[in-house]
């Protein structure tokens, strides 16, 4: 069953039917980098079902290394994962940083997370590095901790096509 799928900007008001996506703490950071869209520092997507309703949604920021589009935040819905839609993410992920002029996008992935790796690799991303990764997590009680991983750091060389003129 094929299903029409659109990408769009993340809105404010799509954040109510993101609860797939995380934590109420997640969410909370969510709407900041929301906040920070507005000024061009990233770009936050959604990939949406015909009802327009948030399947997936993922972010670029373009101040963690200025040359680099930084995707980061990526997340499919659980029931909607190896359809395709992770991809159809990224790659319009990658246009957006091709329309600002980088050539080069980058992510990090847990060391654990074996099949979103898997994925960024078949995308074509090549790992060169690694990180120590830390960040809070809540917990079902409400209590936020201290979470400590380490992420292999990939990219991907991305072609800026010229422009034809009409």
């Amino acid at each position: 069953m094929n299903v029409d799928l659109s990408v769009r900007d993340l809105r404010q008001e799509d954040l109510r039917w993101c609860s797939w996506s995380g934590t109420a703490l997640h969410l909370w950071r969510v709407a900041g980098e929301l906040e920070r869209a507005r000024t061009d520092a990233v770009d936050y997507l959604a990939v949406c079902s015909p009802a327009d309703l948030p399947v997936a949604i993922g972010g670029v920021d373009y101040e963690v290394n200025p040359a680099t589009g930084t995707l980061w935040q990526l997340v499919v819905h659980p029931a909607l994962r190896s359809r395709g839609i992770g991809t159809l993410l990224i790659r319009t992920a990658e246009q957006h940083i091709v329309a600002k002029g980088l050539c080069r996008a980058e992510l990090g992935v847990e060391e654990s997370n074996t099949r979103a790796r898997a994925l960024y690799e078949r995308l074509g991303y090549l790992s060169y590095d690694r990180k120590p990764g830390v960040r809070e997590v809540e917990e079902p009680t409400g209590l936020i901790r201290r979470y400590e991983t380490v992420c292999t750091v990939m990219w991907k060389s991305l072609v800026i096509r010229p422009r034809e003129d009409n």
